[in-house]
Protein backbone atom coordinates (compact mmCIF):
# COMPACT_ATOMS: atom_id res chain seq x y z
CA UNK A 1 0.00 0.00 0.00
CA UNK A 2 1.37 3.42 -0.92
CA UNK A 3 2.03 5.73 2.02
CA UNK A 4 -0.41 8.61 2.43
CA UNK A 5 0.59 11.85 4.14
CA UNK A 6 -1.06 10.58 7.34
CA UNK A 7 0.84 7.28 7.17
CA UNK A 8 4.20 9.00 6.78
CA UNK A 9 3.52 11.58 9.49
CA UNK A 10 2.43 8.95 12.03
CA UNK A 11 5.50 6.81 11.30
CA UNK A 12 7.67 9.84 12.03
CA UNK A 13 5.74 10.63 15.22
CA UNK A 14 6.05 7.05 16.49
CA UNK A 15 9.80 7.12 15.86
CA UNK A 16 10.38 10.59 17.36
CA UNK A 17 8.47 9.95 20.59
CA UNK A 18 9.10 6.21 21.01
CA UNK A 19 5.35 5.70 21.18
CA UNK A 20 5.36 1.91 20.95
CA UNK A 21 7.94 1.56 23.70
CA UNK A 22 6.03 3.90 26.00
CA UNK A 23 2.74 2.10 25.40
CA UNK A 24 4.51 -1.18 26.17
CA UNK A 25 5.76 0.31 29.44
CA UNK A 26 2.82 2.45 30.58
CA UNK A 27 -0.16 1.06 28.64
CA UNK A 28 -1.04 4.41 27.06
CA UNK A 29 0.69 7.35 25.42
CA UNK A 30 -0.57 10.93 25.59
CA UNK A 31 0.18 13.14 22.59
CA UNK A 32 -0.68 16.80 22.04
CA UNK A 33 -1.96 18.64 19.01
CA UNK A 34 1.17 20.80 18.99
CA UNK A 35 3.33 17.69 18.76
CA UNK A 36 1.23 16.33 15.89
CA UNK A 37 1.11 19.69 14.10
CA UNK A 38 4.88 19.64 13.63
CA UNK A 39 4.37 16.86 11.10
CA UNK A 40 0.82 17.44 9.81
CA UNK A 41 -2.34 19.20 10.94
CA UNK A 42 -3.76 17.34 13.93
CA UNK A 43 -7.31 17.71 12.66
CA UNK A 44 -6.41 15.60 9.63
CA UNK A 45 -4.28 13.18 11.62
CA UNK A 46 -6.78 12.10 14.28
CA UNK A 47 -10.12 11.59 12.49
CA UNK A 48 -10.64 7.83 12.12
CA UNK A 49 -14.38 7.09 12.08
CA UNK A 50 -13.83 3.43 11.17
CA UNK A 51 -11.17 0.81 11.90
CA UNK A 52 -10.15 0.73 8.25
CA UNK A 53 -9.30 4.46 8.38
CA UNK A 54 -6.56 3.88 10.96
CA UNK A 55 -2.96 4.25 9.74
CA UNK A 56 -1.09 0.99 9.14
CA UNK A 57 1.11 1.44 12.21
CA UNK A 58 -2.08 1.61 14.35
CA UNK A 59 -3.57 -1.46 12.67
CA UNK A 60 -0.36 -3.47 12.96
CA UNK A 61 -0.14 -2.88 16.72
CA UNK A 62 -3.93 -2.89 17.34
CA UNK A 63 -3.97 0.74 18.50
CA UNK A 64 -6.69 3.41 18.57
CA UNK A 65 -6.70 7.09 19.52
CA UNK A 66 -9.19 9.08 21.61
CA UNK A 67 -9.34 12.83 22.38
CA UNK A 68 -9.18 13.76 26.08
CA UNK A 69 -9.00 17.58 25.87
CA UNK A 70 -9.26 20.13 23.08
CA UNK A 71 -5.55 19.70 22.46
CA UNK A 72 -4.50 16.21 23.55
CA UNK A 73 -5.13 12.55 22.78
CA UNK A 74 -4.50 9.09 24.25
CA UNK A 75 -3.12 6.24 22.15
CA UNK A 76 -3.49 2.67 23.37
CA UNK A 77 -4.88 -0.73 22.40
CA UNK A 78 -8.39 0.57 23.00
CA UNK A 79 -11.47 -1.33 21.82
CA UNK A 80 -12.77 1.90 20.37
CA UNK A 81 -15.11 0.63 17.62
CA UNK A 82 -18.39 -1.27 17.43
CA UNK A 83 -19.54 -3.48 14.55
CA UNK A 84 -22.99 -2.79 13.19
CA UNK A 85 -25.43 -5.63 13.81
CA UNK A 86 -27.62 -5.80 10.73
CA UNK A 87 -31.16 -7.06 11.00
CA UNK A 88 -33.29 -7.59 7.91
CA UNK A 89 -36.25 -5.66 9.22
CA UNK A 90 -39.08 -4.74 6.87
CA UNK A 91 -39.11 -1.24 5.46
CA UNK A 92 -41.78 1.02 6.92
CA UNK A 93 -43.37 3.31 4.33
CA UNK A 94 -44.06 6.86 5.51
CA UNK A 95 -45.62 9.87 3.79
CA UNK A 96 -44.04 13.28 3.38
CA UNK A 97 -45.95 16.49 4.26
CA UNK A 98 -47.25 18.00 1.04
CA UNK A 99 -46.78 21.57 2.27
CA UNK A 100 -43.01 21.18 2.72
CA UNK A 101 -41.22 22.61 -0.33
CA UNK A 102 -37.75 23.39 1.05
CA UNK A 103 -36.73 19.71 1.41
CA UNK A 104 -36.42 17.50 -1.66
CA UNK A 105 -36.74 14.03 -0.17
CA UNK A 106 -35.89 12.50 -3.56
CA UNK A 107 -32.50 14.23 -3.56
CA UNK A 108 -30.94 13.92 -0.11
CA UNK A 109 -27.21 14.61 -0.31
CA UNK A 110 -26.15 15.32 3.28
CA UNK A 111 -26.58 14.02 6.82
CA UNK A 112 -28.37 17.21 7.90
CA UNK A 113 -30.87 16.90 5.04
CA UNK A 114 -31.50 13.25 5.97
CA UNK A 115 -32.14 14.22 9.60
CA UNK A 116 -34.47 17.07 8.67
CA UNK A 117 -36.35 14.76 6.33
CA UNK A 118 -36.67 12.09 9.04
CA UNK A 119 -38.03 14.69 11.44
CA UNK A 120 -40.68 16.32 9.24
CA UNK A 121 -41.87 12.98 7.84
CA UNK A 122 -42.50 11.55 11.32
CA UNK A 123 -39.82 8.87 11.05
CA UNK A 124 -38.02 10.18 14.13
CA UNK A 125 -41.20 10.40 16.19
CA UNK A 126 -42.04 6.80 15.31
CA UNK A 127 -38.59 5.48 16.13
CA UNK A 128 -38.22 7.46 19.37
CA UNK A 129 -41.87 6.66 20.22
CA UNK A 130 -42.67 10.26 21.12
CA UNK A 131 -44.77 12.49 18.84
CA UNK A 132 -43.88 15.59 20.84
CA UNK A 133 -40.14 15.65 20.12
CA UNK A 134 -38.61 18.92 19.00
CA UNK A 135 -35.04 19.71 17.82
CA UNK A 136 -33.04 21.33 20.60
CA UNK A 137 -29.25 20.76 20.50
CA UNK A 138 -26.78 20.24 17.66
CA UNK A 139 -23.35 21.25 16.46
CA UNK A 140 -19.98 21.47 18.19
CA UNK A 141 -19.63 21.91 21.93
CA UNK A 142 -17.34 21.06 24.86
CA UNK A 143 -17.67 17.72 26.61
CA UNK A 144 -17.28 19.05 30.18
CA UNK A 145 -15.36 16.76 32.55
CA UNK A 146 -15.92 13.05 33.09
CA UNK A 147 -13.97 9.80 33.29
CA UNK A 148 -14.71 6.29 32.11
CA UNK A 149 -13.35 2.78 31.73
CA UNK A 150 -12.51 1.39 28.29
CA UNK A 151 -11.48 -2.16 27.38
CA UNK A 152 -8.15 -2.88 25.74
CA UNK A 153 -7.13 -5.73 23.44
CA UNK A 154 -5.48 -7.51 26.39
CA UNK A 155 -8.82 -7.62 28.21
CA UNK A 156 -7.91 -5.09 30.89
CA UNK A 157 -9.77 -1.84 31.55
CA UNK A 158 -8.08 1.56 31.35
CA UNK A 159 -9.49 4.64 33.08
CA UNK A 160 -9.61 7.71 30.83
CA UNK A 161 -10.16 11.28 32.04
CA UNK A 162 -11.81 13.71 29.62
CA UNK A 163 -11.72 17.47 30.18
CA UNK A 164 -13.55 19.73 27.73
CA UNK A 165 -12.82 17.69 24.61
CA UNK A 166 -14.68 18.92 21.53
CA UNK A 167 -17.73 16.89 20.52
CA UNK A 168 -20.24 17.24 17.71
CA UNK A 169 -23.91 16.26 17.74
CA UNK A 170 -25.64 15.93 14.38
CA UNK A 171 -29.09 16.22 15.95
CA UNK A 172 -30.64 16.36 19.40
CA UNK A 173 -34.40 15.91 19.79
CA UNK A 174 -36.09 16.38 23.15
CA UNK A 175 -39.40 14.91 24.19
CA UNK A 176 -41.36 14.82 27.41
CA UNK A 177 -39.19 12.14 29.00
CA UNK A 178 -36.14 11.74 26.76
CA UNK A 179 -33.38 13.55 24.88
CA UNK A 180 -32.30 11.63 21.77
CA UNK A 181 -28.78 12.38 20.50
CA UNK A 182 -28.15 11.31 16.91
CA UNK A 183 -25.05 10.55 14.90
CA UNK A 184 -25.96 10.57 11.19
CA UNK A 185 -24.05 9.21 8.19
CA UNK A 186 -24.89 9.12 4.49
CA UNK A 187 -22.19 6.52 3.90
CA UNK A 188 -22.44 2.82 4.66
CA UNK A 189 -19.88 1.08 6.86
CA UNK A 190 -19.21 -2.09 8.82
CA UNK A 191 -18.47 -0.33 12.11
CA UNK A 192 -18.50 3.02 13.89
CA UNK A 193 -16.47 4.88 16.50
CA UNK A 194 -18.26 4.46 19.84
CA UNK A 195 -16.94 7.85 20.97
CA UNK A 196 -19.37 9.54 18.56
CA UNK A 197 -22.22 8.28 20.74
CA UNK A 198 -20.52 7.99 24.12
CA UNK A 199 -19.06 11.48 24.63
CA UNK A 200 -22.37 13.27 23.85
CA UNK A 201 -24.18 10.74 26.06
CA UNK A 202 -21.92 11.46 29.02
CA UNK A 203 -22.14 15.24 28.55
CA UNK A 204 -25.93 15.41 28.50
CA UNK A 205 -26.47 12.67 31.09
CA UNK A 206 -24.73 14.97 33.55
CA UNK A 207 -26.64 18.08 32.41
CA UNK A 208 -30.29 17.02 32.52
CA UNK A 209 -32.50 14.58 34.40
CA UNK A 210 -34.19 13.00 31.37
CA UNK A 211 -33.21 9.65 29.86
CA UNK A 212 -30.59 10.04 27.13
CA UNK A 213 -31.14 7.94 24.00
CA UNK A 214 -28.14 7.29 21.73
CA UNK A 215 -29.22 6.89 18.11
CA UNK A 216 -27.33 6.21 14.90
CA UNK A 217 -28.81 6.99 11.46
CA UNK A 218 -27.52 5.79 8.11
CA UNK A 219 -29.16 7.02 4.91
CA UNK A 220 -28.51 5.46 1.53
CA UNK A 221 -30.45 4.68 -1.64
CA UNK A 222 -33.73 6.01 -0.28
CA UNK A 223 -33.61 4.00 2.96
CA UNK A 224 -33.35 5.51 6.46
CA UNK A 225 -31.91 2.98 8.93
CA UNK A 226 -32.09 3.90 12.62
CA UNK A 227 -30.27 2.12 15.45
CA UNK A 228 -30.84 2.75 19.16
CA UNK A 229 -27.99 1.86 21.54
CA UNK A 230 -28.00 1.83 25.32
CA UNK A 231 -24.94 2.15 27.55
CA UNK A 232 -25.83 -0.39 30.22
CA UNK A 233 -23.04 0.87 32.47
CA UNK A 234 -22.78 4.66 32.01
CA UNK A 235 -19.17 4.61 33.24
CA UNK A 236 -18.10 1.95 30.71
CA UNK A 237 -17.34 3.00 27.13
CA UNK A 238 -17.86 -0.54 25.79
CA UNK A 239 -21.15 -1.29 27.55
CA UNK A 240 -23.41 -0.31 24.64
CA UNK A 241 -25.93 -2.81 23.32
CA UNK A 242 -28.29 -2.53 20.37
CA UNK A 243 -31.86 -2.01 21.63
CA UNK A 244 -33.67 -1.82 18.30
CA UNK A 245 -33.27 -1.15 14.59
CA UNK A 246 -35.84 0.02 12.06
CA UNK A 247 -35.79 0.92 8.37
CA UNK A 248 -37.98 3.52 6.69
CA UNK A 249 -38.65 4.88 3.23
CA UNK A 250 -40.65 7.83 1.96
CA UNK A 251 -40.67 6.51 -1.58
CA UNK A 252 -42.44 3.38 -2.81
CA UNK A 253 -40.06 0.43 -2.32
CA UNK A 254 -42.24 -2.51 -3.36
CA UNK A 255 -40.59 -4.40 -6.19
CA UNK A 256 -41.96 -7.74 -7.39
CA UNK A 257 -40.20 -10.65 -9.05
CA UNK A 258 -42.17 -9.78 -12.17
CA UNK A 259 -40.63 -6.28 -12.10
CA UNK A 260 -37.17 -7.88 -11.88
CA UNK A 261 -37.85 -10.29 -14.75
CA UNK A 262 -39.18 -7.44 -16.90
CA UNK A 263 -36.03 -5.45 -16.19
CA UNK A 264 -33.90 -8.45 -17.13
CA UNK A 265 -35.72 -8.73 -20.45
CA UNK A 266 -34.75 -5.11 -21.24
CA UNK A 267 -31.06 -5.83 -20.61
CA UNK A 268 -28.97 -6.03 -23.79
CA UNK A 269 -25.67 -7.90 -23.49
CA UNK A 270 -22.68 -5.57 -23.99
CA UNK A 271 -19.04 -6.30 -24.77
CA UNK A 272 -16.94 -6.64 -21.65
CA UNK A 273 -15.12 -3.36 -20.92
CA UNK A 274 -11.35 -3.29 -20.44
CA UNK A 275 -11.86 -2.63 -16.75
CA UNK A 276 -11.09 -5.09 -13.93
CA UNK A 277 -14.00 -7.47 -13.43
CA UNK A 278 -15.82 -6.57 -10.17
CA UNK A 279 -14.37 -7.69 -6.85
CA UNK A 280 -16.88 -5.81 -4.71
CA UNK A 281 -19.21 -8.21 -2.92
CA UNK A 282 -21.54 -5.60 -1.39
CA UNK A 283 -23.56 -4.04 -4.19
CA UNK A 284 -25.27 -1.60 -1.83
CA UNK A 285 -21.81 -0.16 -1.17
CA UNK A 286 -21.36 0.38 -4.93
CA UNK A 287 -24.62 2.35 -4.95
CA UNK A 288 -23.59 4.31 -1.87
CA UNK A 289 -20.27 5.25 -3.46
CA UNK A 290 -22.19 6.64 -6.44
CA UNK A 291 -24.31 8.69 -4.02
CA UNK A 292 -21.18 10.15 -2.43
CA UNK A 293 -19.79 11.06 -5.85
CA UNK A 294 -23.12 12.68 -6.68
CA UNK A 295 -22.32 15.23 -3.97
CA UNK A 296 -18.86 16.00 -5.32
CA UNK A 297 -16.02 14.38 -7.19
CA UNK A 298 -13.44 12.77 -4.92
CA UNK A 299 -9.81 11.81 -5.10
CA UNK A 300 -8.75 8.25 -4.41
CA UNK A 301 -7.22 9.35 -1.08
CA UNK A 302 -10.42 11.18 -0.07
CA UNK A 303 -12.51 8.07 -0.66
CA UNK A 304 -10.04 5.95 1.30
CA UNK A 305 -9.64 8.42 4.18
CA UNK A 306 -13.24 9.52 4.67
CA UNK A 307 -15.24 6.34 4.11
CA UNK A 308 -15.12 2.77 5.32
CA UNK A 309 -12.61 1.61 2.69
CA UNK A 310 -9.01 0.55 2.77
CA UNK A 311 -6.97 1.45 -0.36
CA UNK A 312 -7.63 -1.89 -2.06
CA UNK A 313 -11.38 -1.58 -1.50
CA UNK A 314 -11.30 1.92 -2.96
CA UNK A 315 -9.89 0.36 -6.14
CA UNK A 316 -12.38 -2.51 -6.10
CA UNK A 317 -15.49 -0.37 -5.60
CA UNK A 318 -14.53 2.45 -7.98
CA UNK A 319 -13.70 -0.19 -10.61
CA UNK A 320 -17.12 -1.81 -10.01
CA UNK A 321 -18.82 1.54 -10.67
CA UNK A 322 -16.69 2.03 -13.78
CA UNK A 323 -17.56 -1.49 -14.96
CA UNK A 324 -21.26 -0.53 -14.93
CA UNK A 325 -20.61 2.80 -16.65
CA UNK A 326 -21.60 4.85 -13.59
CA UNK A 327 -18.18 6.17 -12.50
CA UNK A 328 -15.27 7.61 -14.44
CA UNK A 329 -11.74 8.49 -13.39
CA UNK A 330 -9.12 10.91 -14.55
CA UNK A 331 -5.64 11.96 -13.47
CA UNK A 332 -5.16 15.59 -12.55
CA UNK A 333 -2.11 17.21 -10.92
CA UNK A 334 -0.76 13.81 -9.98
CA UNK A 335 -3.99 12.68 -8.30
CA UNK A 336 -6.62 10.17 -9.41
CA UNK A 337 -10.05 11.79 -9.31
CA UNK A 338 -13.39 9.96 -9.54
CA UNK A 339 -16.73 11.41 -10.64
CA UNK A 340 -20.09 10.22 -11.95
CA UNK A 341 -20.69 9.66 -15.63
CA UNK A 342 -23.77 11.11 -17.35
CA UNK A 343 -25.39 7.69 -16.87
CA UNK A 344 -24.58 7.83 -13.17
CA UNK A 345 -26.10 11.28 -12.75
CA UNK A 346 -29.25 10.26 -14.66
CA UNK A 347 -29.55 7.16 -12.49
CA UNK A 348 -29.46 9.08 -9.21
CA UNK A 349 -32.19 11.45 -10.39
CA UNK A 350 -34.61 8.52 -10.66
CA UNK A 351 -37.03 7.62 -7.89
CA UNK A 352 -36.34 4.56 -5.78
CA UNK A 353 -38.11 1.86 -7.81
CA UNK A 354 -37.03 2.88 -11.33
CA UNK A 355 -33.49 3.44 -10.00
CA UNK A 356 -33.24 -0.12 -8.66
CA UNK A 357 -34.67 -1.60 -11.85
CA UNK A 358 -32.24 0.42 -13.97
CA UNK A 359 -29.40 -0.95 -11.83
CA UNK A 360 -30.74 -4.46 -12.46
CA UNK A 361 -30.61 -3.76 -16.20
CA UNK A 362 -27.03 -2.48 -16.01
CA UNK A 363 -25.87 -5.53 -14.04
CA UNK A 364 -27.63 -8.02 -16.31
CA UNK A 365 -26.27 -6.39 -19.46
CA UNK A 366 -23.07 -8.32 -18.68
CA UNK A 367 -23.15 -11.94 -19.80
CA UNK A 368 -21.71 -13.59 -16.68
CA UNK A 369 -24.31 -11.88 -14.46
CA UNK A 370 -27.16 -12.47 -16.93
CA UNK A 371 -26.54 -16.20 -17.30
CA UNK A 372 -26.08 -16.61 -13.53
CA UNK A 373 -29.36 -14.76 -12.95
CA UNK A 374 -31.23 -17.08 -15.33
CA UNK A 375 -29.70 -20.15 -13.67
CA UNK A 376 -30.78 -18.78 -10.30
CA UNK A 377 -34.36 -18.47 -11.59
CA UNK A 378 -34.23 -22.09 -12.78
CA UNK A 379 -32.72 -23.51 -9.59
CA UNK A 380 -34.53 -21.26 -7.09
CA UNK A 381 -31.25 -20.43 -5.33
CA UNK A 382 -27.94 -18.68 -5.86
CA UNK A 383 -25.77 -21.08 -7.93
CA UNK A 384 -22.62 -22.55 -6.38
CA UNK A 385 -19.30 -20.81 -6.94
CA UNK A 386 -18.26 -23.79 -9.09
CA UNK A 387 -21.24 -23.24 -11.40
CA UNK A 388 -20.65 -19.47 -11.51
CA UNK A 389 -16.98 -19.99 -12.45
CA UNK A 390 -18.06 -22.24 -15.35
CA UNK A 391 -20.30 -19.40 -16.58
CA UNK A 392 -17.47 -16.89 -16.18
CA UNK A 393 -15.10 -19.01 -18.28
CA UNK A 394 -17.57 -18.75 -21.19
CA UNK A 395 -18.14 -15.00 -20.84
CA UNK A 396 -14.94 -13.56 -22.37
CA UNK A 397 -14.01 -11.65 -19.21
CA UNK A 398 -11.25 -9.06 -19.29
CA UNK A 399 -7.97 -10.15 -17.69
CA UNK A 400 -9.40 -12.87 -15.44
CA UNK A 401 -7.03 -15.81 -15.79
CA UNK A 402 -5.99 -17.58 -12.59
CA UNK A 403 -8.21 -20.07 -10.78
CA UNK A 404 -7.98 -18.00 -7.59
CA UNK A 405 -9.11 -14.85 -9.41
CA UNK A 406 -12.10 -16.63 -10.95
CA UNK A 407 -13.32 -17.79 -7.55
CA UNK A 408 -12.81 -14.39 -5.87
CA UNK A 409 -14.75 -12.66 -8.64
CA UNK A 410 -17.48 -15.33 -8.44
CA UNK A 411 -18.25 -14.04 -4.94
CA UNK A 412 -19.12 -10.65 -6.41
CA UNK A 413 -21.46 -12.20 -8.96
CA UNK A 414 -23.21 -14.11 -6.18
CA UNK A 415 -23.40 -10.96 -4.04
CA UNK A 416 -24.86 -8.81 -6.82
CA UNK A 417 -27.41 -11.43 -7.88
CA UNK A 418 -28.43 -11.82 -4.25
CA UNK A 419 -28.87 -8.02 -4.05
CA UNK A 420 -31.24 -8.20 -7.05
CA UNK A 421 -33.46 -10.80 -5.41
CA UNK A 422 -33.32 -9.03 -2.04
CA UNK A 423 -35.12 -6.10 -3.73
CA UNK A 424 -38.29 -8.21 -3.78
CA UNK A 425 -38.05 -8.85 -0.03
CA UNK A 426 -37.54 -5.29 1.26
Amino acid sequence: MSDTKNELAWKQLFEKHGILEKIEKHGVFEITSSQINKFREARLMTKFDHRKNLPEIFKKHKLSILPITRGSYLISQFEAYKDFEEKNTEIIKVSFPTFIESIDYENITSESAALNCAYVSGILADFIEDERIIPTVSGRMGSDTFDFLIKTRSGTDVRVNVNNSQIEIDGGFEGVETLSLIEAKNSLSDDFLIRQLYYPYRLWRNKIGKKIKSLFLTYSNGIFTFYEYEFQNPDCYNSLVLIKQKRYSIEETRITLEDIINASSRARIVDEPEIPFPQADSFKRVVNLCELLNESELTKDEITSNYDFDPRQTNYYTDAGRYLGLIEKRRENGQIIFSLTDEGRRLLKLKYKPRQLRLVELILSHKAFNVTFKLCLEQGRIPSKHDIVKIMRNSNLYNVKSEDTFYRRASSIAGWINWIFELTRL
